[in-house]
């Protein structure tokens, strides 16, 4: 090649950028050893077009060659001091930069014997394009001290260095900088400005500088209709796009689409989505991948899957994220069998599933019949490698929780080696979940020594495990760790504590971190407190807290009136409860719900007041539930009342016939009132069903450990020593007073048909209906660490 310097400089002008580095790499003094020998050195401009060329190609390997053949040419010939070129230099940087190579810029930048704003400029913007914000902030610092004028390219990269740290203050400081020095008003810093503030949640202050542009270019536009939809503003996002199409200087790009598309599904917008779609047909972007996936998203998040896939389909060469999107689309809605089809279409097409593509699979595995899949899915992500993934499993953990598989949760819980917050609240609640409060406390006293802190998510399915076992002692434990760990001014976790320290019993509790929250009380706070009282039987104290909270201005909700509805029901205020019923709505806009209805229910029959219960029932807008009937049948049982007790039995059985406390409740008051044929009938029938009293159960806790005690189960290693001291303890009764009902017997034998009633069926009877309330007969269980005794009858 004899004017090497001509054709690579005709090769690059003609935007041959490729053929002029291939010319390049042909010359004979291509490499360092032979430069020296080159007949034909190059000169500056060539070496500023090669790496330029390779900056616009991102090729690093290239330009670290160019850069290479660049000094040993500098050596060799001492007239062109070439590598001491400061406008070479600052090429060098720019290219290293957009290479992705931070650190051979900055050193090209140290070894340069002079620099210019320009060196300094592209120094920092080489940081800040490779995730080095703060240090293009420190260079930029530096810069200042040096006495070098920051110019606009400058500027404009430390506001966005701020942009990406969140540091609004420093760029203040840069935005005043900017305006002393008289660059407040180039468009490039303007343009970074409008940005920093927008995605960092002055979207006022980005829109006033907006407006005050006077010639918007497309990344103002662009800049401030992002940054409406990044931060929720997307009725403004979308006006804001608007008036850029009519005031029609210039024509929007993917970008402006994909902010516009990503706003529309923000809002559920399908109409203004569809409006947008036509206009990106318009400008032929409709197939580009970027305003493409971002189409696709917004169809899916209308909830419109098919034009979701339409628009994903038109896309000319969909890349992963765009296949992980559309496959977490029809995840999300459930639709497991529809993204398994797209999942096999991804993977024929070439591209290699990751993370995220499994992820969003399993998201769609809910239920035991997509156990299955889930499980397939689960072997092939192992043959990825993936199993590694802690995030990956965590979404394996849950699968397998939703598919109702708690045992393989737990198993790959254990093979979690990273185990995260996310690992253990995903393990956490999914035991809470499936109602194994006493895995939970497990659980909780072996996260409480690992790594992972605990957060409020974690904290709170402890509670809710405390609450469910009455385990006052860890919920004084977790209180001294949210305490210890700074959460105890976390509202929504006071508001469990209280709630748990209610259930437990432990009203004083509940009351002193209510009064210790101070303003920090919500709705809320006073109704678990509130609820607590009731529950306990403290009417007095409950409505006192209503009154209170009224008179502070504090809108009860729909729990505040359960508590309120509770606490007349446990006193008999009859009038008072149905004045508070009756205001609700009125007053506070609450519908009733069934819960307040139940508790209308209760407190009618509690008070004898069954005929108004019944009717109540009668004139409710919805159909009744079990809740009702078995609070009526209970009533029934109390006053008496055989005809509506056999009324909310019938109701009961409609619901479910299997149910066992209403021909339990039924039998006892056939009983009661000497009916010993319908009682024969009925609990003939309960046998022919195959229908059986669930066993009553309570626990205490023992030097630490919770015994657990089940009607008839004789699996306690003491059993017998516990059966005899049972026996004692009747008899003490007995002795006491306490009169056992033995006429039933001799009512059956007298009045009832042998066919109806056998001697099997008598000493079942005896088993459940005589023996005294709470002499819970039997069985052990060592299920874990326990709290206070409870009792819970079936």
């Amino acid at each position: 090649m004899q004017n090497p310097n001509g054709t690579i400089l005709q090769l690059y002008h003609a935007g041959r950028l490729a053929a002029a580095l291939r010319a390049f790499e042909s010359l004979p003094s291509s490499s360092p050893a032979s430069a020296a020998a080159a007949p034909a050195p190059l000169t500056a401009a060539t070496y500023a077009a090669l790496v330029s060329a390779c900056s616009r190609l991102r090729s690093l390997p290239q330009g670290r060659r160019v850069h290479r053949h660049l000094v040993a040419s500098s050596s060799s010939s001492p007239d062109a001091q070439l590598a001491g070129n400061t406008v070479l230099g600052n090429h060098l940087i720019t290219m290293y930069g957009r290479c992705a190579a931070p650190d051979s810029a900055r050193q090209v930048f140290d070894e340069m014997p002079a620099r210019n704003p320009v060196s300094w400029a592209s120094v920092i913007a080489a940081h800040v394009q490779n995730g080095r914000a703060g240090d293009a902030l420190g260079l930029f610092s530096s810069m200042l001290r040096s006495g070098t004028a920051a110019d606009q390219f400058a500027l404009g990269s430390a506001v966005r260095a701020c942009t990406e740290l969140g540091d609004v203050g420093t760029g203040r400081q840069v935005h005043a900088h900017a305006l002393k020095s008289e660059r407040g008003s180039d468009l490039i810093v303007q343009n970074a400005l409008v940005t920093m503030y927008s995605k960092n949640g002055l979207v006022d202050d980005g829109f006033m500088l907006f407006e005050r542009i006077k010639d918007k270019d497309l990344i103002s536009w662009g800049s401030i209709i992002a940054g409406f939809a990044q931060q929720g503003f997307e009725m403004e996002a979308l006006q804001v796009f608007r008036e850029m199409i009519v005031e029609g200087s210039h024509h929007p790009n993917e970008f402006h689409f994909g902010s516009a598309f990503r706003a529309c599904g923000a809002v559920g917008s399908w109409e203004y989505g569809e409006q947008i779609h036509g206009l990106s047909i318009k400008y032929r972007l409709d197939r580009d991948l970027y305003a493409g996936c971002s189409l696709s998203d917004m169809y899916a998040r209308c909830k419109n899957l098919d034009s979701a896939r339409v628009a994903f389909y038109r896309i000319e060469a969909p890349d992963l994220v765009s296949w992980n999107s559309i496959v977490n689309a029809y995840s999300v809605e459930g639709l497991l069998s529809e993204a398994l089809v797209l999942f096999s279409e991804m993977r024929d097409s070439g591209l290699r599933p990751d993370g995220i593509t499994v992820r969003g699979l399993l998201c769609a595995c809910v239920g035991c019949d997509a156990l299955y899949h889930g499980r397939l899915i689960h072997s092939y992500l192992v043959k990825l490698g993936l199993d590694g993934d802690v995030s990956v499993c965590n979404s394996l953990l849950s699968m397998y929780a939703r598919c109702s598989d708690l045992p393989s949760a737990m198993d790959v819980f254990h093979e979690i080696k990273d185990q995260d917050v996310v690992t253990w609240n995903s393990i956490l609640t999914a035991c809470a979940q499936h109602n194994h409060p006493e895995e939970v406390l497990k659980l909780f006293s072996l996260l409480n020594k690992s790594e992972p802190s605990l957060d409020r998510i974690s904290l709170n399915n402890v509670l809710s495990a405390s609450a469910e076992l009455g385990y006052f002692e860890m919920v004084k434990q977790v209180h001294a760790y949210a305490f210890k760990a700074g959460l105890v001014d976390d509202r929504m976790l006071s508001n469990t504590l209280i709630d748990t320290y209610a259930k437990c019993g432990s009203l004083d509790d509940a009351m002193r971190l209510f009064e210790i929250m101070g303003n920090n009380r919500d709705v809320f706070s006073w109704s678990s407190l509130i609820v607590g009282y009731a529950q306990f039987g403290y009417a007095k104290e409950a409505l006192d807290l209503f009154s209170r909270m009224r008179s502070l201005g504090i809108r009860p909700n729909h729990v505040t009136f359960i508590g309120v509805l509770t606490a007349c029901s446990r006193v008999g205020f009859v009038n008072e409860g149905c004045y508070y019923y009756s205001i609700m709505e009125p007053e506070y806009g609450i519908v009733p719900t069934r819960e307040h209805c139940s508790c209308i229910v209760d407190l009618l029959a509690r008070a004898g007041k069954l005929t108004e219960a019944a009717n109540f029932i009668d004139q409710m807008p919805f159909e009744p539930d079990i809740i009702m009937w078995k609070t009526l049948l209970a009533a029934s049982k109390m006053h008496n009342d055989m005809e509506m007790g056999k009324r909310a039995a019938e109701g009961i059985l409609n619901i479910d016939p299997s149910h066992s406390a209403a021909y339990v409740l039924l039998c006892n008051i056939y009983a009661a009132s000497g009916n010993w044929n319908e009682f024969a009938r009925l609990k003939k029938a309960m046998r022919t069903s195959g229908v059986k009293k669930s066993p009553g159960k309570s626990w205490v806790k023992l030097k630490g450990e919770l015994k657990v005690f089940i009607v008839e189960d004789r699996s306690h290693p003491e059993s017998e020593e516990i059966y005899a001291m049972l026996e004692l303890i009747g008899m003490e009764m007995i002795k006491a007073g306490y009169v056992p009902k033995h006429s039933w017997k001799h009512a059956i034998v007298d009045h009832i048909d042998s066919d109806l009633f056998n001697e099997e069926m008598l000493a079942e009877y005896e088993s459940w209906y005589l023996l005294p309330t709470g002499l819970l007969l039997g069985g052990y269980n060592d299920r874990s660490k326990g709290g206070s005794s409870r009792c819970q009858n079936g």
